[in-house]
């Protein structure tokens, strides 16, 4: 899933946010808050979109998994666990190529509707259906016919492996052995849409119509949006619709839009906030020694890569991409701009998926990469065209950019430029690949390395580099049909191989996920892909005394 690191605002809830003193107002917030079961986030900057279907950012799916909630959900401890949703259980054949799911007689939208059957099919009609472009349209690629439908070779949607048994039976046939398919249907690609409310507001393929709007609404999570104010807070509260309301603990929930680390940082420490999303590089030495009950780092599975567009005439030989990749040294990134014990990328697919080594190919080399530039017919960098790092506004980004930049002087006598947009406009200049360079991040969707490989096939909504290769294509479609799950990883690997050899992407980092939460919250436990259920959350009420040492460490 696209990343993003936090990007620029300076205002939260009207307090005008500052590095010396809480207010008396800043100060009772927290606490007001653990009274009313209100959690105070930050969703990062304003979120493109809320339709499901639509998006492919983390901050987006961080809020829309609050609104809207699959056949099944995350368990609260356990990553690779989860729990009953829509579905109140479900069944599957010997080698997991069928699945049935039984939506219970209870589980209702926020208007009141029941769930059915019908309304997944619906949304699995609309994810497939070209004309909308969902970026995540290849995840249903695995149900037998979903491919041939988006791409035209059938029209018939009966003939795709998605059925309707009755109102509260839901079939899913897929193309191969599939027993990683209730990880994936955490993801808000495989989530129900209202169908009525989707027509009252245009048609199936319409994208940014005005269902998304709090006042119209509906979704099948434990809460719903209450106001959404842009640039500012959305705020959503309990879903009375809810089938599991003895279980949620939270009222609500805020998601405030503050793009800048060091804001957020402000904000926490002004006692403003339960949680950052991240905190500044150079501050979490401090943070170690000084109050590191305050500090988390959570092992997160996502890379940090440059995504090359291989249209340009200059990135065009996989000779030069190869140059600049072994002419950075991650090593140096992690231990002097990073220091949170973020890993150096020797491969795309980070550690931590089950029964897959990641790769160990690329290394700070500059005389393998001098060597390789001088073969693509730039010796010492002569006559190499200058081009540009595009980044998403952040300090964060931009130093790192920095760092690459000079690397790439230094050791390939190579001159780049730096640019930096905000979220929204930088992902419609990826989108529409009007880029050199675009600095880019990938968060697992699943725990399974196809979730960081299938992107890269020709002409996937989320590859946006220009680059593909048939043999590529054959190998993640070979994947998906594999019976044998250790000669299907075997094949992702190669895979990968080949992606790395033609290097259309830089990596940079494995990611950790560094924060700032306070004691307060409670059953926020480490995930790796941080996809937490928000019924299981708490807050601890009354009196939180490390919010007076908050407004002590604000004051230094």
């Amino acid at each position: 899933m696209l990343a993003s690191l936090i990007l620029a605002a300076a205002v939260i809830c009207g307090i005008r946010l500052f590095s010396g003193p809480a207010s008396p107002a800043a100060s009772r917030t927290l606490q007001e808050a653990n009274r009313a079961k209100v959690l105070l986030l930050v969703s990062g900057s304003e979120p493109r979109t809320l339709d499901p279907q639509e998006s492919q950012g983390v901050l987006e799916h961080h809020i829309i998994i609050a609104l809207i909630e699959g056949l099944v959900g995350g368990d609260e401890k356990d990553q690779a666990r989860c729990v009953p949703g829509v579905a109140a259980d479900w069944m599957h054949n010997e080698d997991y190529s069928s699945w049935t799911f039984r939506i219970g007689e209870d589980r209702r939208w926020s208007n009141g509707d029941p769930v059915t059957a019908q309304d997944f099919v619906f949304a699995y009609r609309r994810m497939l259906t070209a004309s909308f472009g969902a970026a995540y349209a290849d995840m249903l690629f695995i149900l037998k016919g979903a491919e041939d439908y988006y791409r035209g070779k059938i029209t018939d949607f009966g003939q795709v492996g998605v059925k309707a048994l009755d109102d509260h039976h839901l079939q899913l046939d897929c193309v191969g052995p599939t027993p990683y398919l209730l990880s994936m249907l955490q993801h808000s690609a495989w989530f129900p849409v209202h169908p009525a409310t989707i027509l009252k507001f245009g048609n199936i393929d319409t994208r940014d119509s005005k269902w998304t709007r709090p006042e119209n609404y509906v979704g099948t999570g434990p809460f719903r949006i209450k106001t959404w104010r842009p640039n500012d807070v959305i705020e959503v509260e309990r879903n009375p619709y809810y089938w599991d309301q003895k279980n949620v603990k939270l009222n609500g929930i805020k998601f405030f839009a503050i793009e800048n680390e060091m804001t957020q940082n402000r904000a926490f420490m002004a006692g403003q906030l339960h949680m950052t999303d991240t905190i500044p590089s150079d501050k979490v030495a401090s943070y170690r020694r000084k109050q590191p009950d305050l500090l988390r780092i959570d092992p997160y599975e996502g890379v940090y890569f440059y995504r090359l567009n291989v249209d340009r005439p200059v990135l065009k030989d996989p000779r030069v991409r190869l140059a600049l990749s072994y002419a950075i040294d991650r090593e140096a990134i992690c231990k002097n701009i990073l220091r949170a014990d973020q890993k150096p990328a020797t491969g795309y697919t980070p550690p931590g998926m089950a029964g897959y080594q990641p790769l160990n190919k690329f290394h700070f080399d500059p005389d393998r990469a001098r060597k390789l530039l001088a073969e693509a017919g730039y010796p010492d960098g002569k006559g190499f065209p200058k081009f540009t790092i595009l980044f998403n506004t952040s300090d964060a980004h931009r130093t790192i950019a920095e760092a690459v930049q000079q690397m790439w002087k230094e050791e390939l006598n190579v001159d780049v430029g730096l640019e930096n947009q905000e979220w929204k406009v930088y992902l419609d200049t990826q989108n529409n690949k009007n880029y050199d360079i675009s600095r880019s991040a990938w968060v697992g969707d699943f725990m399974d390395p196809v979730t960081f490989l299938s992107m890269w096939t020709t002409g996937n909504g989320n590859n946006d580099t220009n680059w593909g290769n048939p043999r590529y294509d054959e190998l993640i479609d070979r994947s998906n049909h594999a019976g044998d799950p250790q000669t299907r990883l075997q094949i992702l690997r190669k895979a990968e191989e080949l992606f790395l050899d033609e290097a259309p992407v830089l990596v940079v980092y494995w990611y950790t996920h560094d924060y700032l939460i306070r004691p307060s919250v409670k059953n926020w436990y480490p995930l790796a892909l941080d996809n937490h259920n928000y019924k299981f959350i708490d807050l601890e009420t009354g009196a939180v005394p490390e919010e007076k040492g908050s407004n002590r460490q604000a004051r230094r």
